[in-house]
């Protein structure tokens, strides 16, 4: 199974979208999901079909703000349960495999919504017994060695992040 979460930062850009197909293309993606991609469906539906991805589940982005998109293939068995301007929240199963959850997340860059995100985010699987995967963008500098320049590294910008780590009972996995 392979999955892709990327913040594309906009799509109007024809080399993003060139290196998007490059990227789904060479590593057959099962789950391609985007934040921040600032298109309506409509737009954004031109580009799964260059992609080769069968299935798709859009939150529109508030003017040019925000916006996701999740893609995936017809192996991939997924129910969206909610969804809002900062996530879609799934139920997966891949090749008949024992169902797991997903969300996909863009949480809030802004200091005064993060709180109430990630309080909302540790409700979702309360008492759940089944496996939980949480990819995306959690805008959180979450260590001294992520950050280069400007302001130094402040733990309580992290601080709603690593409570729910610690409350979930999750660990912090990062790709390269």
């Amino acid at each position: 199974m392979a999955l892709l979460a990327w913040n594309v930062r906009g799509l109007d850009n024809k080399d993003t979208i060139r290196a998007l197909k490059n990227i789904c293309l060479k590593h057959k993606n099962d789950i391609v999901f985007l934040s921040e991609t600032k298109k309506k469906k409509r737009y954004l539906e031109k580009i799964r079909m260059r992609m080769k991805l069968d299935n798709a589940f859009y939150v529109e982005p508030i003017g040019i703000a925000g916006g996701l998109a999740l893609w995936w293939n017809n192996e991939v068995k997924l129910s969206v349960l909610h969804h809002d301007k900062n996530l879609i929240d799934t139920v997966i199963s891949i090749n008949g495999e024992p169902e797991w959850f997903g969300t996909f997340i863009y949480a809030p860059p802004y200091e005064e919504e993060k709180q109430e995100f990630w309080e909302r985010l540790g409700t979702l699987r309360d008492n759940a017994s089944v496996k939980w995967c949480i990819m995306g963008d959690t805008n959180v500098v979450s260590s001294p060695s992520e950050k280069y320049g400007g302001a130094p590294f402040d733990y309580n910008n992290a601080k709603w992040y690593y409570e729910f780590l610690e409350k979930s009972l999750l660990m912090e996995i990062q790709s390269k």
